[in-house]
């Protein structure tokens, strides 16, 4: 059996929940508290981190290199252009969220609102939670730009680049983080990205005690 190690609020899970999907590859969902640090999760990833897959036996790691992985190993439907400056531009905003977006927002308003919650590591940083949301700001501005001059977000064709950003997104929106109003055309573009069949299995997502936002599993929002 095919199996993904995740937590459900994970952006990094999220990505390659959303990949395997689109590339119709079935798997089953296992929850992994990846704080605990259990010695049968270390062994699956002595790194101590998730999203894990194992696939036809083989266990993979680092969300990025698992959804390139898939990419080869099922190459259609593609997340990738056939051009060289197109892959670069997908790796490219695929870091940008990875590592920006996740330092400057993720982090700083799930990891204080809901992280440390689940974790029981105590009461929200507010300052950290108001930088986030600050920044939230710049990011969704930042996408406005670049979806007026392409249909998506690296270029004419969906790609890795968006599963990324709206991994990052549904999270936050989850706990209704997003001002969805702020840029139509990042709200359109979610909205295209929230309709496809792969995205099902996240908006029925749900954490213990902390329901998602009222319009977040809705379409029309």
């Amino acid at each position: 059996m095919n199996r993904l190690y995740h937590v459900p609020l994970s952006p990094f899970c999220r990505k390659v929940r959303l990949t395997l999907a689109e590339k119709r590859i079935e798997v089953e969902l296992v929850e992994e508290r990846y704080w605990e640090q259990g010695q049968e999760f270390l062994r699956r990833n002595p790194a101590g981190k998730v999203p894990i897959v194992k696939l036809d036996g083989k266990m993979l790691s680092e969300s990025q290199a698992i959804c390139e992985y898939l990419e080869e190993i099922v190459p259609n439907p593609p997340l990738f252009p056939r051009d060289v400056e197109g892959r670069y531009e997908v790796r490219r905003l695929c870091a940008w969220f990875d590592d920006k977006f996740n330092h400057e927002v993720t982090t700083k308003i799930m990891g204080e609102r809901v992280w440390k919650k689940v974790m029981k590591k105590g009461y929200p940083d507010s300052i950290a939670v108001k930088s986030g949301l600050k920044a939230v700001k710049f990011h969704l501005d930042y996408m406005g730009w670049l979806l007026d001059q392409r249909r998506w977000l690296a270029g004419d064709h969906m790609t890795l680049a968006d599963f990324s950003a709206a991994a990052h997104l549904s999270c936050l929106d989850y706990i209704s983080d997003v001002d969805w109003n702020r840029s139509p055309n990042v709200k359109d573009w979610y909205a295209k990205i929230k309709s496809r069949p792969a995205f099902r299995s996240l908006l029925a997502d749900q954490l213990s005690g902390m329901p998602p936002a009222p319009h977040y599993a809705e379409l029309d929002f």
